[in-house]
């Protein structure tokens, strides 16, 4: 009786040991089956946002950025001939801004050699010939005190079809070109999603420090079936402007002499293109409509009155001739700048 009741037992211990074998084969199964490939090599369409993202905004374009008005001061003092300073030449963009511009990047995974789980996924981006790698094997990100880095510390998981990535210790630098700056405290969700040979892109920035709500941004890449794009990015540093060793291209507040043209350009009422998080929602059209019908206008100011627009600054004679206006030159750097760096 004794050896019936330990058969018994044992065959049920068998069968329930082998039921949970198959379900977790099948939960395995279902979760690989879920994990779509990004692997390819990807590049750029921009029919979404083509102005910031190609030729690159407007001085005085602060439309779609919820910024509040420690961002708009930084950018209200940025001169666009900066980037040719020697120092900035060849800095890559941080991970919520490379994307915005011209860009091809090569996807592929990092297996166990053992497992074959799927440790991580691995980025290179030929602007700036920048490299990531976004691991999905749940380790921690580290703490806030660790090296912050031009692409920062990523970590992703599946959500279905969907890779979502959570980026932090990311450096300090842009939004826009136009001098819209994000902070050292900038973390970063990203949302990957492909049909077929398309990737959609999502990201929401979120700045303490000068956003006040998430800033989304996307994008969209096709995939490449021929490797026929330049990979490198080939910088060299070059005296652009011949000007003093330690001056930095800026513009004291109220000396701007831009940051009305975009506005004026468009005719739209300067509120509208000095940002600010209500100016993102449908609602402030109702606001908008009112400016342009002669309503009450709430425009913010840009800056106190400073120097007239046709005040002179000597920044020191250039390579092809003697000092010019600050003016001529913000337009030669505007001009001309962007080129240089790929965009």
């Amino acid at each position: 009786m004794k050896n019936t009741q330990a058969s018994s037992s044992g065959r049920v211990f068998c069968i329930g040991h082998f039921a949970s074998c198959i379900l977790a084969l099948i939960c395995a199964a279902s979760s690989a089956s879920a994990q779509i490939s990004l692997v390819g090599d990807w590049a750029g369409r921009y029919q979404e946002d083509f102005q910031d993202r190609v030729p690159g905004p407007d001085l005085g374009d602060y439309t779609g950025l919820p910024i509040n008005e420690a961002a708009r001061k930084y950018a209200d003092s940025w001169d666009p001939s900066r980037v040719s300073l020697l120092e900035h030449q060849c800095e890559p963009y941080v991970s919520p801004h490379i994307y915005r511009g011209p860009l091809q990047f090569r996807i592929w995974e990092e297996k166990d050699p053992n497992t074959q789980e799927l440790i991580a996924i691995k980025q290179y981006l030929g602007t700036y010939q920048q490299w990531r790698t976004i691991w999905l094997d749940g380790r921690p990100h580290p703490p806030e005190y660790a090296p912050h880095t031009w692409m920062g510390f990523s970590t992703g998981e599946w959500h279905g079809d969907v890779l979502t990535v959570n980026t932090t210790h990311i450096k300090a630098e842009f939004f826009r070109r136009s001098g819209i700056p994000s902070s050292d405290r900038t973390t970063l969700v990203e949302h990957y999603i492909r049909h077929g040979n398309l990737l959609s892109h999502v990201m929401i920035a979120t700045d303490p420090v000068y956003l006040t709500e998430p800033l989304i941004m996307s994008e969209e890449f096709v995939l490449m079936e021929r490797g026929n794009q330049n990979w490198l990015y080939n910088c060299e540093y070059a005296m652009e402007i011949d000007r003093p060793k330690n001056e930095v291209p800026h513009f004291l507040e109220g000396a701007n002499p831009s940051l009305k043209e975009y506005a004026e350009r468009y005719g739209i009422p300067l509120d509208a293109a000095r940002g600010g998080a209500e100016s993102t929602y449908p609602e402030y059209m109702t606001t908008l409509r009112s400016m342009l019908s002669g309503g009450p206008d709430k425009a913010r100011p840009t800056t106190p009155p400073g120097p007239s627009r046709e005040a002179v600054t000597n920044v020191g004679p250039t390579l092809s001739g003697p000092p010019r206006r600050r003016a001529d030159l913000v337009r030669s750097a505007t001009r001309g700048g962007w080129s240089r760096r790929a965009w």
